[in-house]
């Protein structure tokens, strides 16, 4: 066998993929200001969202981090004023799995703030397994999911007093491989990784029941995958999984950012200005693409959902 050959042949192969994910990463070019606006961003400690809120704050903007750890955050808050020289960045904690947090994060904003003109729904966990809360949910539909739902519905008022006001919520292509249905919103059906998937996928239904809701207001919401990202998001998944993935992933993964940039697109491209419900990936327009589940398009399933979400939530 001619080991050489097949070196070279699999070396070229991976050169060629390497270049192409080069080539498709987007970026956001908008190079506007966001001085005198307010914008929250959740899980802004790390990852994708600090690099999130590293870029809000370079433009200027009062930066909320809303983060579950206040060490990390205030770790984070620290390096974002020295790196962007913006000393209106600020932490609030929240935990988005307990909605009596959610409701006293909520609550202190709207006593203390003004205005909201960017809300980004960004915190995630993943490779959890079941736990429920001490409030009856499980954790982790809960934290990336049912939280969320509420945060946003809490600070809707807010926002729609805020000119042209924008909700971001980051999803990921895996909601392709999600199934959900309305009587399993807090676990009922259980799997790992399957959890991820059908919660991915709440995210993108509920950016489009949002937008329906929203018509006639000036606020406008968008949901996106970020990319396959160098994060710290599979930290709970098993070793054997998670190193084959941070192996390829030094080669063929964003760093976190490239991640940020469909986020950062979403929250202030001027391309997108009235546009709203629309799925997003690598700073493109994705709606009705392979890469977004058809259930995200059944009107009747996204209103039951919603409907189940109040009662959960206890929102309505």
């Amino acid at each position: 066998m001619d080991y050489s050959l097949w070196f070279v042949t699999i070396s070229t192969v991976l050169l060629v993929v390497y270049i192409i994910v080069q080539l498709l990463k987007g970026k956001c070019n908008s190079t506007a200001l966001l001085e005198g606006k307010t914008i929250i961003v959740t899980g802004a400690n790390t990852g994708i969202g600090y690099e999130t809120a590293l870029s809000f704050a370079r433009r200027k903007g009062r930066v909320i981090l809303a983060c579950r750890s206040r060490e990390r955050a205030e770790a984070a808050c620290k390096t974002i004023k020295e790196t962007s020289g913006n000393q209106n960045v600020l932490v609030k904690i929240i935990d988005l799995s307990i909605m009596a947090s959610v409701r006293k994060f909520a609550e202190d904003f709207i006593k203390e703030e003004k205005r909201l003109d960017i809300l980004v729904n960004n915190a995630a966990v993943s490779g959890m397994k079941k736990t429920i809360t001490e409030e009856g949910l499980e954790y982790s539909y809960a934290t990336n999911y049912l939280g969320p739902f509420l945060l946003t519905n809490l600070l809707l008022d807010i926002m729609k007093k805020t000119p042209n006001s924008r909700i971001v919520n980051v999803s990921s292509i895996v909601n392709m491989f999600g199934n959900v249905s309305f009587d399993t919103l807090n676990g009922e059906k259980y799997s790992i990784a399957g959890t991820y998937y059908d919660t991915k996928l709440l995210n993108i239904m509920f950016t489009k029941e949002l937008s329906r809701k929203l018509k006639g207001t000036s606020v406008t919401t968008s949901c996106l995958h970020p990319g396959s990202v160098r994060t710290e998001l599979l930290r709970n998944i098993p070793v054997y999984v998670r190193i084959p993935f941070q192996i390829m992933g030094l080669l063929f993964f964003k760093t976190c950012e490239e991640g940020a940039q469909t986020t950062i697109y979403c929250a202030i491209s001027e391309d997108l200005q009235g546009v709203s419900g629309h799925y997003y990936m690598d700073c493109k327009d994705y709606e009705h693409t392979i890469y977004i589940s058809k259930q995200a398009y059944d009107e009747g399933l996204c209103k039951k959902i919603w409907e189940v979400s109040e009662r959960l939530t206890e929102s309505k």
